[in-house]
């Protein structure tokens, strides 16, 4: 069948492209350009025009029509949404947000168009009966970000990566010669071309007055120039407090931050908004026992869900640190992602007997 492929010009997206051309497809390449470049030549994003390039000599070298879209009104929406959130005290996931509106929205529109059946990435994932499942790689498991496509769309949705790991698909790029075989890996969130989040955030509106910082008693103990510049968990950069301290809080209203030595940083329950069900969705107060991340590269941990139309409240069964405002909350159960949703903040567990 005809597959649309987003191309970023890295090793994963090729050799993704290539596998399903060798599995009899007919391969149509798409780069998604943002629109966002680098002031020299150390800040470059993974959609950069030398980025296109790459995408575009790994098209040639296989010989599949090949196209660059220009995404950037779409991707300045992102970057918006990216300031906005730090300056209300949260610290955003822009990747999932791109993933939901641009590689699994509107590039099912862009493969309607040009007859394509189906829509692949090079996202380490797999699709099983319908379900979104993890990779194979742990290691390399990308699902996290991929929890807000939509059931519908897993139909027509390609991970060819999905049982590989990544040694295995530089090997392949590099036995059919493609370019990017040994090209390094891409920053996180591409448009942050600095690498300083802040730069963005700074030149979207700014990043928020100058505060306070807080003990756990709202007594000052230090000085900052601006809310962006902290996420609940955060130790770097904060004052020498005589012992380590952490983010516990950040309030966007009054500027403080909140500091407190890390046994504060655990708790037992959270709010998520916005859930999105890749699984039949449960009855308003039914109780989910799911394993939950609440951030990328966090162990999944034992939890119950109860969820109440688009809102959640998750109780884990023991305590979970740094539980961070505007990150994703995932919910698995074993590799099958079941769903997810937006952390609003920490709850109270006091139904169970336990602190907050």
């Amino acid at each position: 069948m005809r597959v649309l492929v987003a191309m970023s010009g890295g090793v994963d997206s090729s050799v993704a492209a290539m596998l399903l051309q060798e599995q009899g497809h007919e391969v149509v390449g798409v780069f998604m350009r943002n629109g966002v470049a680098g002031k020299s030549a150390q800040e470059k994003s993974c959609c950069s025009a030398s980025d296109a390039r790459d995408a575009a000599v790994v098209a040639d070298r296989l010989g599949m029509a090949f196209y660059a879209v220009d995404y950037e009104q779409e991707f300045a929406a992102l970057m918006d949404h990216f300031a906005a959130e730090y300056r209300r005290g949260r610290t955003p996931n822009p990747c999932v947000l791109c993933n939901q509106q641009l590689k699994f929205g509107r590039l099912f529109r862009l493969a309607d168009d040009v007859g394509a059946a189906a829509v692949a990435t090079g996202h380490y994932a797999r699709v099983v009966d319908g379900a979104l499942c993890t990779a194979r790689d742990v290691s390399k498991d990308q699902t996290y970000y991929l929890f807000g496509v939509e059931r519908a769309a897993l139909a027509r949705t390609l991970f060819p990566l999905g049982d590989l790991t990544k040694p295995e698909v530089r090997a392949l790029a590099a036995a059919r010669g493609l370019s990017t075989a040994e090209k390094a890996e891409s920053m996180e969130i591409c448009f942050v071309t600095s690498g300083d989040y802040r730069d963005v955030v700074r030149a979207r509106g700014g990043g928020g007055a100058p505060g306070r910082f807080v003990d756990l008693q709202g007594r000052e103990v230090g000085r900052h120039d601006g809310i962006d510049g902290f996420t609940v968990g955060q130790r770097k950069g904060l004052p020498a407090l005589g012992a380590p301290h952490y983010v516990v809080a950040i309030d966007p209203t009054s500027g403080d931050v909140t500091l407190a030595p890390r046994d504060a940083l655990g708790s037992h329950a959270m709010f998520v908004a916005g859930v999105h069900w890749l699984v039949e969705p449960p009855s308003d107060g039914a109780a989910v026992a799911a394993q939950v991340k609440v951030r990328a590269r966090h162990a999944p941990a034992a939890a119950t869900i109860v969820a109440h139309g688009a809102a959640a409240r998750v109780a884990f069964a023991a305590p979970v640190a740094a539980i961070t405002p505007g990150q994703a909350a995932v919910f698995y159960d074993g590799d099958r992602v079941l769903g997810g949703g937006w952390i609003e903040g920490v709850a109270a567990a006091a139904a169970a007997g336990r602190p907050a």
